[in-house]
């Protein structure tokens, strides 16, 4: 018996094309990273919040990392059943994700709520792109999760929009 890759032995079989599952599988890994990354960036700035409306947006803000980190798994989950693997450690993730870390000691509120809604609307063209993958390989069911997620992804952008609108 010849021997078998690593990879073989997480292949899952699929009735889809495997040059599209592979492709789609990179992009939600890309994904993945990214939502990892928004994640931690989130909390660090729910961590850090401070001023005059600080309860409002330090809550906000942990729901937004909660609602976040609930479709990581999912995600992930998605590349394997597509049969391939998912990401490894957080030095894969760091090499992956588009989203770009902040490790300043000090951002006003008003500048960490703009900075989470660029991510928030780059990942949604993002999820776009992968949707499209998905769409040319017929695969309903990422599509359909990405189809949630993005309208997440639009729910969280229009609350940060409205926080940081000056309004008279």
């Amino acid at each position: 018996m010849a021997a078998i890759s690593q990879i073989q032995l997480l292949h899952t079989p699929s009735d889809l094309a495997e040059t599209g599952r592979a492709k789609l599988s990179d992009s939600l890994n890309v994904l993945v990273s990214d939502l990892f990354a928004l994640y931690v960036k989130t909390k660090n700035y729910h961590w850090h919040m401070n001023g005059r409306h600080f309860r409002d947006y330090h809550l906000l803000l942990d729901e937004q990392a909660d609602q976040i980190f609930a479709i990581i798994d999912p995600t992930a989950e998605r590349v394997r059943k597509l049969g391939f693997p998912t990401v490894h450690s957080i030095g894969e993730i760091g090499r992956k994700q588009r989203v770009k870390d902040n490790d300043d000691v000090y951002e006003t509120p008003k500048d960490m709520l703009v900075d989470l809604l660029n991510e928030n609307r780059s990942l949604t063209h993002h999820m776009r792109e992968t949707h499209q993958i998905a769409d040319d390989l017929n695969d309903v069911a990422t599509a359909s999760l990405l189809e949630v997620y993005i309208d997440e992804a639009e729910r969280r952008a229009w609350f940060l929009f409205e926080t940081t609108r000056d309004v008279n």
